[in-house]
């Protein structure tokens, strides 16, 4: 029955097609920081488009946490993604086949199914006075490049819903 249970919270993990790892300065102390605002020029790897996108899910979460965003910040947030294109390694095979002398075989893997694409966001707070990067979370989903937009900011809701699921870290 266990193994039962572990097998049932593993596929819902690994169903939804995400995941997120976070690394933080065990010596930050997490309460100091309220406000927050996002470095200039950022370079996020994204459309104009998406990158307003997540950073309104960010602020909508933010705020909801309690942080506000302010011209005079306590610290910064810098945004970077990557899109990752992963082969299919599932194949058909078809061959044919003979016996006995002379005879030789043919065989031909067919693949299956389309390449997924990956995109990887990684969120880093930076204290500029302080410690430098103090938190930082990296998420991998799976994504479609031609959703549409009101997918796409639901999509960014809930990367950021489950990005900021373990911030401020408890720590050990």
């Amino acid at each position: 029955m266990k193994n039962l249970k572990f097998l049932f919270v593993l596929f819902l993990f690994t169903s939804c097609g995400s995941a997120v790892y976070y690394d933080y300065e065990s010596a930050t102390n997490f309460n100091d920081y309220k406000s927050y605002n996002y470095f200039d020029g950022m370079k996020t790897g994204l459309s104009e488009l998406d990158t307003k996108r997540l950073m309104k899910a960010m602020d909508a979460k933010l705020s909801t946490m309690g942080l506000t965003k302010s011209e005079n910040p306590d610290f910064y947030i810098d945004i970077i993604s990557r899109d990752i294109q992963s082969r299919t390694n599932s194949n058909v095979g078809v061959g044919v086949g003979g016996g006995g002398r002379g005879f030789g075989g043919v065989s031909v893997g067919i693949p299956v199914g389309q390449n997924k694409l990956t995109r990887e966001i990684i969120i880093e707070f930076v204290d500029e006075t302080k410690t430098g990067m103090f938190w930082q979370a990296v998420s991998e989903n799976k994504y479609s490049a031609n959703a549409t937009p009101e997918k796409r900011e639901e999509q960014f809701v809930t990367i950021v819903e489950k990005v900021f699921s373990a911030y401020p870290p408890e720590k050990q």
